[in-house]
């Protein structure tokens, strides 16, 4: 073989170990053309161009997908394109990672916090982007704390409290163009002291929002996220130090991903089907007409079960009953009864709702049940209470104010809620009024054969009176003494 040859073959060689390394040093970097491969070969980064588009982009996608069903899961400069093939990615010694494009131009970086002995840039098996230093098992930067519009397995969505960082998804302004669009999906802390709601977002405006202090170990309160799910394991932490969300895959072998749909205006859970090689749309969020936000107006509830969807809760009545039977529901509904907190209100149980929106609310984890009423019955501002899980004991009180919005109606699984409502409309005066009924009916069937008894015995001793003057009168027609 002449040398040529052998020069040719090192080439080829050389150039295959070098798209399966999966981590950059100082003394190295990535340039347009190259990858760098996760260990076990599930991920891949490298530049990229989307749809009809001629800018280029540093992203991420899964490895094992035909090229023309590859969709990147995260975007490092979707805000700065490069527009032609000069990109290069590079970490320093500092622990800095800086993607240069046309004349050694900066359009994107990254800091990394601490000294820095060793730094490394490394594509895990999960898809997740690190900075590390070393062997070091603690990450100095890692992309899953700034995903784009894709939730991978294992990555979360909320907060990490400790220093105020928020995790949440951006979709792509469209398939040309993975610059942010205007449709949001995070963990929004609500009320006071913070309460947790996941929430779909469209600009300023809440789309869609699921109670998340209602978890119960296997789903959320909410018609999307299913129990029992064959394919997926959710988790929701809230403690001091971060509240998120995430889920897991139940198989390793399933390929799937979580992204912002900015076209439709959904979230689109997909899985990879290999026998037909195409992305199959595993769920849609949302999924039901009565997920969208706020449709039925303050004090309303929906139900997709009937027709209208939309009701006005116990105890309520359409504030503007012309607009509301002709299908507005903006103004949504008042107390059919005014309420009178020093005389003494009451409240109603609806069963089995998505509880209302939290941005008026409060929550206490060690109060049960029957405390969280009683708070609540003091504050005039308080127009509806629940426990604040839904397995175990019962524990926790959260309490909302004001006017109750975005409540939704399920049929088999969801949360009871107590809604504030004037005494005389009150459970407990309701319960009163059985309780007296039944006293009644049990009186009344008491006295009935009582009295039938009474009459029975009085008929009894007449009759003995009678034959005991029969008996007389014939002993003195016989002269007997």
């Amino acid at each position: 073989m002449d040398v040529l040859s052998l020069t040719t073959c090192f080439l080829i060689i050389f150039s295959k170990v070098s798209n399966a390394l999966d981590m950059i040093s100082p003394s190295g970097s990535l340039t347009d053309g190259m990858t760098l491969v996760s260990n076990d070969g599930s991920f891949e980064m490298g530049f990229f161009t989307p749809g009809s588009s001629k800018n280029r982009y540093l992203g991420i996608w899964y490895k094992n997908i035909p090229i023309q069903s590859q969709t990147a899961v995260w975007v490092a400069n979707r805000m700065n394109p490069i527009n032609d093939s000069t990109g290069l990615l590079k970490i320093e010694t500092t622990g800095r990672v800086v993607l240069q494009g046309q004349n050694r131009t900066t359009v994107w970086s990254i800091n990394s916090t601490g000294g820095v002995r060793n730094p490394t840039l490394q594509l895990l098996d999960s898809g997740n982007l690190v900075v590390k230093d070393g062997n070091s098992k603690k990450y100095l930067w890692q992309s899953f704390d700034f995903p784009t519009d894709t939730l991978l397995p294992g990555m979360k969505i909320g907060w990490d409290l400790r220093i105020g960082l928020s995790r949440k998804l951006v979709a792509w302004k469209n398939p040309d163009d993975p610059s942010p669009g205007d449709l949001t999906y995070g963990v929004e802390l609500q009320g006071n002291p913070g309460n947790p709601e996941l929430v779909i977002g469209k600009g300023s405006v809440k789309y869609v929002r699921s109670s998340l202090w209602k978890w119960n170990g296997e789903g959320f309160t909410i018609s999307e996220i299913p129990r029992n799910d064959p394919v997926f394991t959710y988790d929701f932490v809230w403690n001091e130090e971060e509240v998120y969300y995430t889920y897991f895959l139940k198989h390793k072998s399933v390929m799937a991903r979580v992204f912002l749909n900015q076209t439709e205006g959904v979230i689109d859970i997909c899985t990879w089907n290999p026998e037909i090689q195409t992305w199959n749309l595993f769920r849609e969020i949302p999924s039901d007409y009565c997920d969208r936000y706020g449709l039925c107006g303050a004090n309303g509830y929906c139900d997709s079960s009937k027709f209208p969807s939309c009701q006005c809760l116990k105890g309520f009545r359409p504030k503007s009953p012309e607009r509301w039977n002709s299908s507005d529901r903006s103004q949504g509904c008042i107390h059919s009864k005014p309420l009178n907190c020093q005389g003494g209100d009451g409240f109603i149980r609806i069963q089995g709702v998505k509880t209302p929106d939290g941005t008026h609310s409060w929550v206490n984890r060690s109060m049960d049940l029957k405390e969280c009423r009683a708070r609540c019955l003091k504050n005039c501002s308080c127009m509806a209470y629940t426990s604040l899980y839904i397995t175990g004991t019962g524990s926790g009180c959260a309490m909302w104010f004001g006017d109750l919005m975005d409540i939704e109606q399920h049929q088999s699984y969801g949360q009871d809620l107590y809604i504030r409502v004037s005494a005389s409309e009150s459970e407990e005066l309701k319960n009163k009024h059985k309780i007296m009924k039944l006293a009644l009916i049990i009186a009344t069937l008491l006295t009935v054969p009582l009295g039938l008894l009474v009459v029975i015995y009085y008929i009894w001793r007449s009759r003995g009176k009678l034959k005991g003057m029969e008996i007389m009168e014939r002993r003195k027609s016989l002269g007997t003494c």
